[in-house]
């Protein structure tokens, strides 16, 4: 009787474990049909086995069936592809868009699709395209951005797209200048072809083929004076020299009565404070080194003018000489200069009673070597040589810039001419382009001018209107020749020579109150403007240069 029971009692286990393992299988197909349940088509859009096309949809859809690795998208509404629009489709292979209105295709756009292969963005009307849109794409090979509103791209855009076979820009209006240098550079290195693409500008390029430019035919360096140092004092003008070796740069403070001395720290890189000549309402410092010794004649409107000579062994400045306050009563503008190896200087001086004089270096100190003339009030001073002649040119309130060439026989300037037309003009400063002569004349209120020799006068090249200027300075740096007109009523303006026009075109405005006077100094391999201010801080500027392409 028990061995029937023990039947009965094991079919019942075997039957209850068979039951278990069907309820467990029921649960896991439940749990797996849950797991590769199929996301449904969007609404917007048709899909087949493996392709969707989406049609007039207002955003990326986020959901496709899994085995979808083609996706078109036409006249859609969206207004930019978003990062990350594509994170929940990596599979796929093929991206399509066309006819669409989106203008903008942000950052990491298509971060996630690390099996695509095509992506045609055609017939839209993107302007913009970020830097890293394309990051992350290392499988792609065709990328068509063909008739959108391109005008440019941003640089290395392709950068890590190493399996690229295929770039097609046709139908774009693309603009061949400095921001475009990279895409023509990269064509020369890239293993991808590229359809025939035009530039729609700049004039120079328009209509030429971007595939036949070189990177070497951009023009792309541009250079501007950024603020370096605020100095927190007045000046009226200033000198920059080199003495045994090192730097200097000198600002004559007429309030503070000072010949102000500034060298370089090395360390620190900034200018500091090296010495002080004292003096009374000092209108110039001019720095002289003749047989390495530093001599400095300091114009003072009152109680004489004076020479000072540098006591390398006392550290020191120690005055040497007294200037003839019967010739030199009120001392604007000094200049220094060599004839034949021999040392000069000449002070213009603006007084009634006072002559312009030429000093010359007899080996022991200056003398009185000849007046200009008298009476006529000179305002500025300028050496400069003409046709291998040295001459002055004498500004004057009174008359117009009045020419004198050096007589080598007489050892003396005589008056040679005047520049006509051109009465008021407070200064006359001169500089060179490839070989030909140019003048700044400056008026205070009026047009200010720039003039080129002709091999027997000064013709006019150029006016510049002039609102309360007392100084328009030229200044040369390497290839890079600038004039720069300060103004006591307005913004000082900076002009570039352009080599092409013959003229100075406008660069840059600086910020500087009551400027008088401009000098440049070249340190550490950086080059500095200095920048006197009658009325505010003195003013220290760098000379960066600039590269568009980047």
């Amino acid at each position: 009787m028990g061995y029937p029971d023990r039947a009965v009692r094991g079919r019942g286990w075997r039957g209850l474990t068979l039951l278990v393992w069907v309820a467990a299988v029921s649960l896991v197909l439940v749990a797996d049909g849950r797991r590769v349940r199929q996301p449904r088509c969007p609404a917007g859009c048709t899909c087949t086995k493996d392709n969707a096309l989406c049609e007039n949809v207002r955003s990326v859809p986020h959901t496709f069936p899994s085995d979808v690795v083609s996706l078109s998208f036409v006249k859609s509404g969206f207004n930019e592809i978003t990062g990350g629009s594509f994170v929940h489709t990596p599979a796929l292979q093929l991206l399509l868009f066309t006819a669409n209105s989106f203008d903008l295709i942000d950052e990491d756009a298509f971060l996630g699709l690390t099996h695509l292969e095509y992506l045609f963005i055609e017939n839209n009307k993107i302007a913009s395209i970020s830097p890293y849109a394309f990051r992350g794409l290392k499988t792609l090979i065709h990328l068509s951005l063909a008739y959108n509103n391109l005008e440019t791209l941003p640089k290395d855009v392709f950068k890590g797209m190493d399996a690229l076979t295929k770039v097609d820009l046709r139908g774009n209006n693309l603009i061949c200048d400095c921001k475009l240098k990279w895409l023509v550079e990269w064509m020369h290195h890239t293993n991808a072809t590229l359809d025939q693409i035009y530039c729609s500008g700049p004039p120079l390029q328009q209509g030429k083929k971007i595939n036949d430019l070189l990177p070497h035919s951009f023009d792309c360096m541009t250079a501007e004076f950024a603020s370096y140092q605020s100095l927190k004092f007045e000046s009226i003008s200033v000198e920059a020299f080199t003495f045994g070796k090192e730097q200097y740069v000198v600002f004559a403070q007429p309030f503070a009565g000072t010949c102000s001395f500034l060298e370089w720290d090395h360390v620190e890189m900034t200018f500091r404070m090296y010495d002080t000549i004292e003096s009374t309402s000092t209108v110039v410092c001019k720095p002289m080194v003749i047989d390495n010794h530093l001599f400095v004649i300091v114009a003072q409107l009152f109680g004489g003018s004076h020479i000072y000579k540098r006591d390398t062994s006392a550290n020191k400045f120690i005055k040497i000489q007294d200037i003839d306050i019967l010739k030199i009563r009120k001392p604007n503008d000094i200049e220094t200069f060599m004839i034949d190896g021999e040392s000069f200087f000449v002070i213009a001086d603006s007084s009634k009673a006072g002559s312009t004089t030429v000093y010359k270096w007899n080996g022991n100190g200056f003398y009185s070597h000849q007046s200009l003339h008298p009476w006529y009030r000179d305002t500025d001073v300028e050496y400069l040589e003409i046709s291998n002649k040295p001459h002055l040119i004498l500004s004057s309130s009174s008359q117009r810039p009045v020419v004198y060439q050096w007589n080598r026989s007489q050892k003396q300037f005589d008056r040679r001419t005047d520049i006509p037309e051109m009465e008021d003009v407070f200064s006359v400063k001169h500089f060179r382009v490839k070989g030909d002569l140019f003048i700044c004349l400056t008026r205070f209120i009026g047009d200010s001018k720039v003039m080129r020799w002709d091999g027997a006068m000064f013709k006019e090249v150029q006016t510049f209107p002039s609102r309360g200027s007392m100084v328009f300075q030229p200044v040369s740096i390497g290839n890079w020749q600038y004039a720069i007109m300060g103004s006591d009523y307005s913004l000082t303006q900076v002009y570039q020579w352009d080599t092409k026009r013959g003229q100075f075109v406008p660069s840059q405005e600086l910020n500087i109150q009551a400027p008088r006077s401009f000098s440049l100094v070249a340190i550490d391999d950086r080059v500095f403007l200095l920048a006197s201010s009658f009325k505010g801080k003195t003013q220290i500027y760098e000379h960066l240069m600039i590269d568009l392409s980047n």
